[in-house]
């Protein structure tokens, strides 16, 4: 055949393919020079690696953290991995885990920035995945002090009321039909719409347009592109470039929604000084200080007012998803979780959020939950800043950190019968999810601790108490509590894959919205 006869295409696909297989020998020896330079070092054990891809056909087959556990089971609690080019360090025990976020605490602080991040942050770092640094400590100390305090998740109090009020009367309005209701999507609605209320001091009109920004930018903000897994190659920066760009579109999209809300609040804060304070208020405050405020930047609280949406709303909405799902799946432990709620709040004939405190059962199941269920199993990934020992092994510099929370939580060293659904062992069992007890950290531990773990979690507690206290529930006919689909689904939380659809009778009427905004606020 005349080669000049063959077509553009065939020579434009000739051309791709010799480019990548060049740009994927030059990660190849990439990959060898970064493992040139760790001679000298007692790596982790390192389960056999494919060339190019390293590791990640490990991962295939199952959800990540289940792949990491299954390989920690042969090759031990600390492993090397190699993602593409990056160097990947995987721990799954608790003393691992009390090196990396305790012992070592400072030299584990940093978060890697991937592609889709540094796309996000492009105008300046929120927290979570902000670099180690005298920027993240000022953040962290705004939002400990004047944010996400103890004090200010109280006066959110009316809010929850009323939020949690909506998602009763939605409950009731569906159950008046006898036919199933989708209980996910609802509990979705009533998180989200409290922590919008939360943030912004109102409910929005266009939630679902907002909303929609927000849960993109998260599913991008956690997805590997290929050039995180290949930095050296211009290939792969090249096939990343529409997912980057995409990322940008949203960033864009959501900051301008950001831009008319924070305008708005100037203004009303203008006329009426007195007005309560959202968070939003909270920042645009701090900012007009001046002083050691001026880092803070309108691009920087946009940034942080979408961390505190992606963290105060998935993590709460899975948890009590799967908290639902539990006790549906355990009909004893839903009855004795019922009785408690209605015998402390019978006689008001409402849920009080200051008796939260003394449902010491409804407290278990939410330990339960968060430790047979974590929200996020792998916790955010961290960057070694400096090469320590951890489990005597050396974690060279640079390398990624990964605590399989998951891993460590189902593990039958540290809990018995751990993949069982038993709210009852903490009746004994004082280990607790707030930093000290690394065989249980769903919200992480250290400096790096998850920063908006009160204002979740009171959420969490009000929202479950109101659905037991005022409903009886029942699985779609035919369906058995034992039969109930409780497969996982790998997003930002390991979420589930199919949406709990139940069926609800009123038991105690709740009352009307007006009475009970009236007295809220």
């Amino acid at each position: 055949m005349d080669m000049d006869s063959l077509p553009l295409q065939y020579y434009c696909s000739c051309l791709l393919l010799l480019a990548l297989l060049y740009s994927l020998t030059k990660c190849f020896h990439t990959a060898s020079a970064r493992s040139s330079c760790h001679r000298g070092l007692r790596l982790p054990p390192c389960p056999w690696q494919l060339p190019v891809i390293g590791s990640l056909h490990h991962l295939a087959g199952a959800l990540p953290h289940r792949s990491l556990r299954r390989l920690s089971h042969r090759y031990g609690p600390i492993m090397l991995l190699r993602f593409g080019e990056i160097p990947v360090v995987v721990v799954s025990s608790g003393e691992g885990a009390r090196e990396v976020m305790r012992t070592h605490d400072a030299a584990f602080a940093t978060r890697p920035q991937l592609a889709a991040i540094r796309t996000l942050t492009k105008e300046g770092h929120a927290i979570a995945f902000a670099p180690y640094g005298e920027h993240w400590r000022q953040l962290r100390k705004i939002c400990a002090v004047e944010l996400l305090s103890a004090a200010r998740v109280r006066s959110f109090r009316p809010v929850r009321e009323e939020e949690v009020a909506r998602l009763v009367g939605a409950v009731s309005s569906a159950s008046g039909n006898d036919e199933l209701m989708n209980l996910s999507e609802m509990i979705a609605a009533y998180v989200a719409d409290t922590a919008v209320h939360a943030i912004m001091g109102r409910r929005l009109d266009d939630r679902g347009a907002f909303l929609s920004y927000i849960d993109e930018a998260i599913r991008l903000a956690g997805d590997f592109s290929l050039a995180d897994l290949f930095p050296s190659s211009w290939i792969a920066r090249a096939l990343s470039w529409r997912g980057l760009q995409k990322a940008d579109a949203y960033r864009e999209g959501l900051f301008k929604f950001l831009d008319a809300v924070m305008t708005e609040h100037m203004e009303r804060k203008s006329q009426d000084s007195n007005s309560q304070e959202d968070l939003i208020d909270v920042l645009l405050r701090i900012q007009s200080q001046g002083g050691s405020s001026q880092f803070l930047t309108k691009s920087i609280i946009k940034g942080v007012v979408f961390d505190l949406f992606s963290a105060g709303t998935e993590t709460a909405a899975t948890t009590l998803q799967w908290a639902m799902a539990e006790l549906m799946r355990n009909p004893d432990m839903m009855s004795r979780a019922q009785a408690e709620v209605r015998g402390a709040f019978m006689s008001g004939a409402k849920v009080a959020e200051e008796g939260l405190s003394e449902l010491k059962y409804l407290h278990w199941i939410i330990k339960e939950t968060l430790r047979l269920h974590i929200p996020g199993p792998l916790l955010i990934p961290r960057e070694c800043r400096e090469t320590c020992k951890v489990l005597g092994y050396d974690v060279p510099k640079g390398a990624m950190v990964l605590v399989n929370a998951w891993a460590i939580s189902t593990d039958p060293q540290y809990w018995e019968e751990p993949e069982k659904f038993r709210p009852d062992r903490f009746e004994s069992d004082t280990r607790d999810f707030r930093g000290n007890d690394f065989e249980f950290t769903p919200f992480g531990a250290g400096r790096r601790i998850c920063p908006g773990m009160l204002f979740g979690l009171a959420n969490v507690e009000l929202a479950l108490a109101n659905l037991l206290f005022h409903f009886d529930w029942s699985l779609p006919d035919g369906i058995r509590p034992s039969e109930l689909d409780m497969t996982e689904d790998m997003g930002i939380t390991a979420r589930r894959k199919q949406d709990l659809w139940l069926r609800a009778t009123v038991v105690l009427e709740s009352a009307p919205l007006d009475n009970i905004f009236s007295v809220s606020c």
